[in-house]
């Protein structure tokens, strides 16, 4: 499976999702994949079931509205957005798998940095443990143990530390996943992330981990590589 990766900095978003949106429309079976990694300034994306009630003080930065899926999410200097462009019938899974292989990617990257990520039943992302971010005691709220259509997501303790919203066309992906790396967390008391109101959002400096942006993108983007191949 041939991935090129491109790493295209820091580059504003509206552009960036405009040239995803055409690569995608313009891909034909042989297409390559490619794995877009970047920085945004400071934005704030509404998914499809975005509501305007979730975004309360967005003051000088602006709104995007967009085709992902998923609500309000804050993008912003210090944070690794990975956007894979990937052909789901020739990489042979469907969606639900995709979702958890990225998953897993970001997973991988934080382990690295002696954090473990967790999953949470009903709430796509990655959370870590605020008292012991190295604890891998499972959580009681874990995907399988709860009914996600019946049971509101429980995030005591939890800080959220990876983002994902995903838009397929054609078994064809983009939009991506937003990894926390060294950021002003300020913004993010602005909004409800993702539509929850008792979300709290971190970033790997704020639970002791001191790694470059550069670092932590290099390191996700392989992982993703590696857990998006067939």
């Amino acid at each position: 499976m041939n991935i090129e990766v491109r790493n295209l900095g820091r580059v504003d978003y509206r552009p960036t999702y405009e040239a995803m949106q055409a690569f995608t429309a313009a891909r034909v079976t042989e297409t390559p994949d490619e794995l877009w990694i970047c920085e945004h300034p400071a934005v704030y994306t509404q998914g499809l079931a975005g509501k305007m009630e979730h975004v309360f003080n967005p003051a000088e930065i602006p709104v995007v509205q967009t085709n992902r899926g998923g609500q309000v999410t804050y993008h912003g200097p210090g944070q690794v957005v990975a956007y894979p462009l990937f052909d789901l019938h020739r990489a042979g899974y469907f969606v639900k798998e995709y979702v958890y292989r990225i998953e897993e990617a970001v997973i991988r990257t934080l382990a690295h940095f002696g954090v473990t990520g967790h999953r949470v039943g009903g709430a796509p992302g990655i959370y870590v443990r605020l008292d012991d971010p190295g604890s891998h005691a499972m959580l009681a709220q874990r995907p399988g143990k709860v009914n996600n259509s019946s049971v509101n997501p429980d995030f005591t303790g939890l800080g959220k530390i990876a983002a994902l919203g995903i838009k397929v066309s054609r078994n064809c992906t983009y939009h991506g996943v937003a990894l926390n790396v060294a950021m002003d967390l300020e913004p993010f008391s602005r909004i409800n992330p993702c539509g929850y109101t008792s979300l709290q959002t971190v970033d790997l400096s704020t639970i002791g981990i001191h790694a470059s942006w550069q670092e932590a993108a290099e390191l996700l983007g392989q992982k993703l590589v590696r857990h998006l191949a067939p």
